[in-house]
């Protein structure tokens, strides 16, 4: 689904010049979830830019199924790390935002919009503006406009890092049957360890900036997964546990 190939990327700050990626060279299959940690800074939110076509490489190049992404990648879905809502609309048109500049009529946008809204579990707000709405409710608002969108690949980055540690399961595991259900591939940026386990097939470790993989982790926990219980397991600690080993090296490096 997307190919890596030996991605380099450097940013010019005045006479500076900061290299955010060195030689990432990544794989991903259609429907994998993959998860991408490491310490802050790296370049893993680049990482995704590039492969939404926003940040050309430095060297290198990014292929999506079979063809080298040159312009903004509009197959793919991104959800940052803010929620990007439109203050002047409600959920029901922040969700059928696609729709509108897709040309669909005000009818069709607005009975999609209400089934997906539905869907994520916010029937009842859909006249509700973003400032009237919980965190979690505005990230399931951003979740239902990604679906509504249709991308078969979603990017996410860093999607729950504002969220208590309950509200975070409940989205783990609204965002799990939402990928199954929609057979995405998914592609996340997160700090939380927990998090790149409990969701993802494959974890890739980066190092600190520039950033390049130092481990590669699949994650071969059956699905579908229980968020809540499986993080208890013997076999869930072990994966974290290996993961943790190399991943804290960054963090050792940091402080010297």
């Amino acid at each position: 689904m997307i190919e890596v190939r030996h991605v380099s990327k450097r940013f010019r700050r005045g006479d500076s010049v900061v290299e955010a990626l060195k030689d990432f060279d990544l794989t991903i299959a259609r429907r994998e979830i993959v998860a991408v940690i490491g310490p802050s800074g790296c370049g893993k939110s680049t990482l995704l830019n590039i492969i939404a076509g926003l940040y050309a490489p430095s060297k290198g190049r990014v292929v999506y199924k079979g063809a080298p992404v040159g312009d903004v990648n509009t197959d793919v879905g991104y959800m940052t790390q803010k929620d990007n809502l439109l203050p002047w609309r409600n959920v029901r048109d922040n969700v059928a935002f696609p729709l509108e500049l897709a040309g669909k009529t005000k009818s069709e946008r607005e009975a999609r919009a209400d089934e997906v809204i539905k869907h994520v579990g916010l029937d009842g707000f859909e006249l509700r503006y973003p400032h009237e709405l919980s965190g979690g409710m505005r990230k399931r608002a951003c979740l239902a406009r990604m679906i509504l969108y249709g991308a078969e690949t979603a990017l996410l980055d860093e999607p729950f890092a504002a969220l208590d540690a309950q509200l975070k399961l409940v989205m783990h595991d609204l965002l799990l049957k939402l990928a199954a259900e929609n057979e995405q591939t998914v592609v996340f940026v997160t700090h939380d360890l927990m998090e790149a386990v409990t969701l993802a097939d494959r974890v890739i470790v980066c190092t600190r900036r520039p950033a390049m993989i130092a481990l590669e982790q699949k994650i071969p926990l059956a699905r579908p997964r229980d968020v809540l219980n499986m993080r208890f397991t013997n076999e869930f600690k072990e994966i974290y546990d290996t993961l943790w080993e190399r991943l804290r090296l960054e963090y050792q490096e940091e402080r010297v």
